[in-house]
């Protein structure tokens, strides 16, 4: 079967708008939360979001939002936009320069998109809203194609002419990450050359609100403590928005075009908890088996792994549950890699959470460090015996695990490999 590799990354996200401030904050442990003025309000009890800088998108009408100069990006891709396409945009304009493709990579049949994302609730309200008052006459009709769950792999196919391959994926936090095994299994199947990986999120307040009705949101008023996986105190997760992309080919179009990939995408496992709709199970039996299939697949054993980038959200229930999945897969055959979770620093993307995570993985595989699991005071018992890194180490991993997880018990486990072995 052809190999995959990673070739190009892009990212919109709360520690940086390009590779290199993302590294950087990644490297340095600096997290990207502030308080959120929509939430400063007596009837919210979050106060804190990872916020995206450099752009603005407060707005329902996108003639008012404004991006760094860098983009240029037409009036009529821009109207049929959602606040995370244009993250998403940018972010996949980033990808193309750093993967060096030009044109005709983009535009053919052997080069395909999947996407993710939650659409826009605050377009979705917005639209519906104007709609029953106002009626349909007076919508616009870009209304659906902005707000619906498909508005990101909408646009991007439409603005960069995808001919391949296309789909939206819709398993809320393990969204875009089986959107990165998809896209692998398409490779690697023959059947394209070549993926975008996409995830993206508004991470305003309509996005991130109706979270604190699961009572699943941090309610720590300093951004310094307020995401914090693993930590005994840890009260919820930050909520947080932005757009992330990878580019994934195959071995003989990396040859052909004489590029360096970051890594390998070595193989990937899925697998779910049957349990409950919105809570992990208490073991991580389905995380533990994603990681198993993926170990599987990619035809490694669990001492080859050196680092695992978490799902950890900073929940009590579910860093427990991944906790447990960790120590049965790597303890009980006597591995002990290194484990941090970047959502210490970034926040919760949700369905961006995969894509922007499986990004950082590449990332410090070719800058040769891995971060550390930022805001850890004290330990939760429950996740003792493993090797949860406080700061950052300068070595560069052979083989990281992706983990991610989402509502219904769904979970998925990406292998990377760096380097063409």
């Amino acid at each position: 079967m052809p190999r995959v590799f990673i070739t190009g990354l892009g990212f919109v996200t709360s520690i940086g708008n390009d590779a290199q401030a993302v590294s950087d904050s990644l490297r340095t442990m600096r997290h990207g939360f502030e308080l959120y003025p929509p939430f400063d309000r007596p009837d919210m009890a979050c106060k804190v979001i990872g916020t995206i800088k450099g752009f603005t998108t407060d707005s329902v009408d996108p003639e008012d939002w404004t991006w760094p100069q860098r983009y240029e990006i037409k009036r009529e891709t821009l109207r049929s936009m959602a606040p995370h396409g244009l993250y998403a945009h940018c972010a996949f304009l980033q990808a193309l320069a750093d993967a060096r493709l030009s044109e005709p990579d983009v535009s053919n049949r052997h080069t395909g998109l999947f996407a993710a994302s939650g659409g826009s609730p605050m377009l979705t309200y917005y639209h519906h809203d104007r709609m029953i008052k106002l009626g349909p006459a007076r919508c616009s009709p870009m209304g659906i194609v902005a707000s619906i769950v498909g508005t990101l792999n909408f646009n991007l196919v439409a603005a960069f002419k995808i001919q391949g391959a296309s789909t939206g994926f819709s398993s809320a936090c393990a969204s875009s990450a089986h959107a990165t095994g998809y896209a692998y299994d398409e490779i690697a199947l023959g059947r394209q050359k070549r993926m975008f990986v996409v995830g993206g999120e508004d991470g305003n307040r309509d996005a991130i609100m109706p979270f604190m009705g699961m009572r699943t949101l941090s309610l720590q008023t300093n951004p310094d403590l307020a995401s914090r996986p693993f930590d005994a105190a840890r009260d919820g997760f930050v909520g947080t928005g932005g757009g992330a992309v990878l580019v994934l080919e195959s071995e003989d179009e990396v040859e052909r075009r004489g590029v360096e990939p970051y890594c390998e995408v070595a193989g990937w496992g899925q697998a779910s908890d049957g349990y409950n709709v919105a809570i992990s199970h208490p073991e991580g039996t389905g995380s533990r088996f994603a990681m198993e299939n993926a170990l599987r697949s990619a035809k490694l054993e669990p001492g080859a792994v050196d680092y695992v980038n978490a799902h950890a959200t900073s929940t009590l229930i579910g860093d427990v549950s991944e906790a447990r999945a960790l120590r049965a897969v790597f303890g009980e055959a006597g591995a002990r890699p290194a484990v941090s979770s970047t959502k210490a620093l970034t926040g919760h993307g949700l369905s961006l959470a995969g894509a922007m995570e499986t990004g950082f993985s590449a990332l410090v595989m070719r800058e040769g460090f891995i971060p550390g699991s930022a805001h850890i005071s004290r330990l939760d018992p429950a996740c003792e015996g493993l090797n949860i890194l406080r700061s950052t180490e300068a070595r560069a991993p052979r083989v990281v695990m992706k983990n991610s997880s989402g509502f219904g018990g769904a979970n998925v486990a990406l292998l990377l490999r760096r380097g063409p072995a």
